[in-house]
């Protein structure tokens, strides 16, 4: 055990489980991430990440589960972006008219998927996705996205301010570089969040379908 786990054991290792009525939110899976080309590209991390998300679209589709996805657009002049779009200068890759922009490969929403755009890291702030969540009856919410220690990290923190049972499926979450993925995994999971695997979560949604 390192001192890291030790610091942590007992103290920040309660579980909170899945919800009841569950939705899937697939954050900002943009072509951004895939293309080299271009400041926000993600590489393996991200590749990985896309794919086991789309498994775990299709068994949230096979099991009724909501499926809400975000895309980041802003104004030609980025001022809705406010101080997040001053600061960070990749997100220029979100103006309007860019192809990074577009959702990634295989990820065009379906017409019954929901999608909220944002301008800021976090899903949640300045939408109307914690409202939507609440009328629909949901009472947690799946995690997936890029990146794992920005919108996906900022988005989790909110789902659990607002109320929501919040699991992070870590397979379906991806970053540039694995040591802010692991240690951002690892401190949602300590305090935000139940981080599960994908295959722990196709378990979860088969038996879902199955009752």
């Amino acid at each position: 055990m390192t001192d890291r786990d030790s610091n942590y054991a007992g103290v920040y290792d309660r579980r909170v489980g899945f919800g009841q009525r569950p939705a899937l939110l697939m954050i900002d899976f943009a072509h951004a991430y895939y293309d080299p080309d271009c400041p926000l590209y993600g590489g393996e991390g991200c590749r990985s990440a896309l794919a086991a998300a789309l498994e775990l679209r299709r068994a949230a589709r096979a099991a009724d589960i909501p499926v809400i996805l975000t895309r980041v657009s802003y104004h030609p002049s980025g001022r809705d972006g406010g101080r997040f779009f001053e600061k960070a200068a990749p997100l220029e890759a979100f103006l309007p008219g860019r192809a990074t922009a577009e959702f990634a490969e295989g990820l065009l929403p379906h017409a019954d998927e929901i999608v909220v755009t944002k301008q800021y890291p976090s899903a949640f702030f300045g939408t109307s996705l914690a409202p939507m969540l609440t009328s629909m009856g949901c009472d947690s919410v799946l995690l997936s996205g890029l990146t794992t220690s920005g919108c996906v990290r900022a988005s989790c923190v909110d789902a659990m301010s607002h109320g929501f049972r919040t699991l992070v499926v870590a397979d379906a979450c991806g970053d540039r570089h694995s040591a802010p993925h692991e240690a951002n995994l690892f401190d949602m999971n300590a305090k935000y969040a139940d981080v599960v695997s994908l295959p722990d979560t196709l378990t979860h949604l088969a038996g879902r379908k199955a009752a």
